[in-house]
């Protein structure tokens, strides 16, 4: 598939390095000095291919750039079924509760989404009843489009496996519709309304390159290990 090899090469596009002495080194973009076991992995094996194992992190070039329309042919495909597989395995993996292809370096639009009964018990009772935390099953999204049904905003926390070990509170719609296929091109509409809407959002969101940082209230971003770095 064209837009998995553009992966492969918008994943692991290296960035320019920046004026000023020392400043690419603290933003991630000078040389990166590997051990001797990693660098002979990485010799025999050779570098990681899209989809990744693991979701890309935030400064990944492929996090910031809109991902294409998945071609009616590739539906059914083998490598569609791939990369469905590979969100499937990640949101278990992780866990989260939605990943998009972009985040494991494919610029497709796709995501899949799960809260799974034991995960939703998780959450303090109060927190469910005020933002409408239920469980939803598995459900792969290709090529989606959204519609809100209810624009009220509301705050919340939200993370991001693509921004590990921080969070922020952002705005949201209560309620949205999102309709689209799955991997086999069987159609798919969900009405999605409180967290279910919330994680939508989120998701649709890395579609267009867009991180939940752009969206948050800058004042609440938080490093969720602050108080054990202060023991």
């Amino acid at each position: 598939m064209a837009a998995l090899a553009a992966g492969r090469r918008l994943a692991g596009r290296a960035r320019p390095g920046a004026p000023g002495r020392g400043y690419g080194e603290a933003a991630g973009w000078g040389e990166r000095e590997r051990s001797y076991w990693r660098a002979l992995r990485r010799r025999v094996l050779g570098p990681p291919v899209p989809p990744f194992a693991s979701p890309c992190q935030v400064g990944a070039p492929v996090l910031r750039a809109a991902a294409a329309a998945v071609a009616p042919e590739r539906l059914g495909g083998p490598e569609l079924r791939e990369l469905a597989a590979a969100l499937a395995a990640g949101l278990r993996r992780e866990p989260c509760l939605g990943l998009s292809a972009p985040q494991l370096g494919v610029p497709l639009r796709v995501f899949a989404a799960e809260l799974t009964p034991a995960r939703c018990h998780r959450y303090p009772p109060a927190l469910r009843r005020a933002h409408g935390i239920e469980p939803f099953p598995f459900r792969l999204l290709v090529n989606p489009a959204l519609r809100v049904l209810d624009a009220r905003l509301v705050t919340a926390p939200e993370g991001c496996a693509s921004l590990k070990g921080f969070s922020a509170y952002v705005p949201r719609h209560w309620a949205v519709h999102v309709s689209g296929v799955d991997e086999h091109g069987e159609p798919v509409s969900w009405e999605a309304k409180g967290w279910a809407a919330r994680v939508v959002q989120h998701e649709m969101d890395h579609l267009d390159g867009i991180l939940y940082v752009d969206r948050m209230d800058s004042r609440t971003f938080t490093n969720v290990g602050w108080m054990e770095l202060l023991d």
